[in-house]
């Protein structure tokens, strides 16, 4: 499927609430495809799921992932959805970051494909993530550490989805103010279907969370397994 050096295609449409990160978010990914041998096309242009491609020349599936970057509202046509949906299930990557869990709301394909629905937040502030996984190529920056410590904006989800999906990392309601989903409150996940890989990160509010090595990291790791990048 994907071409050498492998492509990266990343989404960023916003119809609802629109982060200012997403051109430092857009910025990071190709300078860390730029670092490590990967290639990175950005649009905010619907078309892009719509073109079947006559090869691997053009279409979705010439991408190893596709990466929704804080996308929110309804960001396909119906063809779009179509297309997206095929990719996915012909074994496409797809990884989202922070408010891609605010999009597509009328798909429950979608809901399904990412893991849970985002309902609410607090300000923004310091709060701690408790590491579950980590091995996990998204948290190996750390070093083996049990807890990372950053500011961001906490999202809670309509349910945990732990049983469904592979939880690599959680909020300490404990470390911050506003909290509303208890113990139980995934922050990073992953999982396989279809011969494909689906990552999520709730993280990433802030532009300045794009220039911070850390968060680059973590990005890195787990766009390297979404995509089959190591």
């Amino acid at each position: 499927m994907p071409h050498h050096p492998p492509r990266i295609l990343i989404y960023s449409r916003t119809t609802a609430y629109r982060h200012e990160s997403i051109p430092y978010g857009v910025d990071a990914f190709r300078e860390l495809g730029a670092e490590h041998g990967f290639a990175v096309e950005a649009t905010e242009d619907p078309a892009v799921f719509a073109d079947s491609g006559d090869s691997g020349d053009s279409g979705l599936d010439r991408y190893a992932a596709v990466v929704f970057l804080s996308t929110s509202g309804e960001v396909f046509t119906p063809e779009g959805r179509e297309r997206f949906a095929a990719y996915c299930e012909g074994g496409g990557g797809f990884m989202g970051v922070h408010a891609a869990a605010c999009t597509e709301y009328d798909w429950p394909y979608y809901a399904e494909l990412l893991g849970a629905r985002f309902t609410r937040h607090p300000e923004p502030q310091p709060g701690t993530v408790t590491v579950e996984d980590s091995g996990h190529p998204a948290m190996k920056h750390l070093g083996g550490a049990a807890t990372w410590s950053l500011t961001d904006e906490w999202y809670d989800f309509a349910a945990s989805p732990r049983g469904a999906v592979r939880v690599i990392a959680s909020a300490d309601e404990s470390s911050y103010e506003g909290g509303g989903m208890g113990e139980d409150h995934p922050l990073v996940w992953c999982h396989e279907r279809d011969g494909g890989r689906v990552f999520y990160t709730a993280l990433g509010h802030a532009p300045e969370a794009y220039a911070d090595p850390e968060f680059r990291a973590h990005l890195l790791g787990g766009l390297i397994w979404t995509a089959r990048l190591d």
